[in-house]
């Protein structure tokens, strides 16, 4: 008999708003579980989708909605990156037809353990550490949510023990009866206010949603020292067991630093890893190891194997990435630094004078988290968007030379002529990429394009 926690009607017709990997994720298991299904997106469709629908035999449009297709649906699953305010989300919700995330749905259909981080910062670096380590330890374990593939498709056609899943506030946003087993959340600072009416007790509390439905069998692993956390959890009803994590040790710390030594004390087991051995530098990256070092340790994974996977695990593309070296300035990727607090992080782990790179489509930001560092460790800005206004305003006269320009090859052109031998030029942007590019990844690779065409 299959799994369906969430007593979704399976006799009903399912839509999908959205052609990406969560729709058509979403579409395919809907269609193995026997419901009638039809997915539209607005835009254009990828064909790697299509292909996937077509061979599910799933109706599909592109280019528009159709009211009359989608508003006779049982149930509704959204794209994470379609606003509640779209006008056709409207029509569904005036309707009163449910809307659920594809992660909502997906869970329904298994009874997989769920290992889930969420965070303004450091949540893709998390995510993929748990992963490797759990798959160093030889468990059956699959990758969602915003990276790896999608979890509907996942439960439908390589169904896993656990999955371990990064959660954007997006995504929470449409989830109700979902349970986490493990629940991460390593930090918030404002992002997305645009989405949130400028009001960050929205934001927190889209991110908060990742506790509940937990009991006291589940465990909620979270940053000991950020303010915003610290005071949503004297307002939110949790049973799950803490375990905190930072640099100090504090009472029912699970994760500290003391002497270099990074000591774990998880439920059932205490052990330590010199801070040296961990395979990512940086502070960001050490609260990134301790929060999947806490939930591996709870998952019961053995010590060694653990120790092992933090000192081999390779960095994430787009984050603190290496480019090259030319004439004696290092380029570094930083692409994925879409928020102040990214950049703030970016700008942290610094040791050499830095030509920084930002601009993209500001999402609200308030530069002034960064403007300490900006005056402390970057000699050059320059501005890369198709609108450099307000960071032309905020940083003017706060660095010894700031840059406008609207195209990368223009941006980096500029760096080269900025940069002298024993710089960083650091592409953290402190924006998202929609302005000029199609996504960070896209913005991050055409960087590191640009760069190694200047290699002679």
């Amino acid at each position: 008999m299959s799994v369906n926690k969430h007593n979704i009607d399976t006799t009903g017709r399912l839509v999908v708003l959205g052609g990406g990997e969560s729709g058509a994720g979403a579409a395919v298991l809907a269609k193995a579980k026997g419901m009638d299904v039809f997915l539209s997106d607005m835009g254009n469709i990828p064909e790697k989708y299509k292909v996937l629908l077509d061979d599910h035999d799933i109706e599909y449009e592109e280019g528009h909605h159709t009211p009359d297709k989608i508003l006779n649906a049982t149930v509704v699953v959204k794209s994470p990156g379609i606003p509640p305010t779209a006008p056709m989300v409207e029509a569904i919700m005036e309707k009163g037809i449910p809307i659920l995330s594809e992660i909502e749905f997906a869970a329904g259909f298994t009874d997989a353990k769920m290992v889930c981080i969420t965070g303004s910062n450091g949540k893709t670096t998390t995510t993929l550490l748990t992963y490797h380590i759990l798959c160093k330890a030889g468990l059956d374990v699959g990758l969602a949510g915003n990276v790896g593939k999608s979890l509907a498709l996942q439960v439908a056609e390589e169904p896993h023990e656990i999955y371990v899943i990064e959660l954007s506030s997006f995504q929470l946003e449409n989830m109700y009866k979902f349970k986490a087993n493990i629940a991460v959340i390593m930090n918030i600072t404002p992002d997305h206010m645009d989405r949130y009416d400028h009001k960050m007790e929205k934001y927190v509390a889209a991110k908060f949603r990742i506790l509940q439905n937990q009991t006291k069998e589940d465990y909620f692993v979270y940053w000991q020292n950020d303010p915003i956390i610290t005071e949503q959890i004297r307002q939110v009803q949790s049973e799950a067991f803490r375990l905190p994590f930072g640099m100090d040790r504090e009472k029912n710390s699970a994760a500290f630093v003391e002497n270099g030594i990074v000591h774990f004390s998880t439920p059932g087991d205490v052990w330590e890893i010199p801070r040296d051995r961990l395979s990512l530098p940086g502070t960001h990256n050490l609260y990134n190891s301790m929060a999947a070092g806490i939930s591996a340790s709870v998952l019961r994974i053995k010590n060694d194997t653990i120790r092992e996977a933090l000192e081999d695990f390779e960095a994430v593309e787009h984050r603190l990435e290496y480019v090259a070296t030319i004439d004696g300035v290092r380029y570094v990727n930083d692409s994925k630094a879409t928020n102040v607090n990214s950049t703030w992080y970016a700008l942290e782990s610094m040791t050499t004078p830095v030509v920084l790179i930002l601009g993209g489509k500001d999402k609200g930001n308030d530069y002034s988290e960064i403007e300490p560092l900006v005056k402390e460790k970057v000699k050059a800005i320059v501005c890369m968007g198709l609108h450099n206004e307000k960071l032309l305003e905020f940083f003017s006269g706060k660095v010894s030379h700031i840059s406008d320009t609207h195209t990368l090859n223009d941006a980096v052109a500029a760096c080269r002529r900025l940069a002298s031998e024993g710089d960083t030029v650091l592409l953290s942007p402190c924006c998202a990429s929609f302005d000029l590019f199609k996504s960070y990844e896209d913005r991050g690779d055409k960087f590191k394009a640009a760069v190694k065409a200047m290699i002679k």
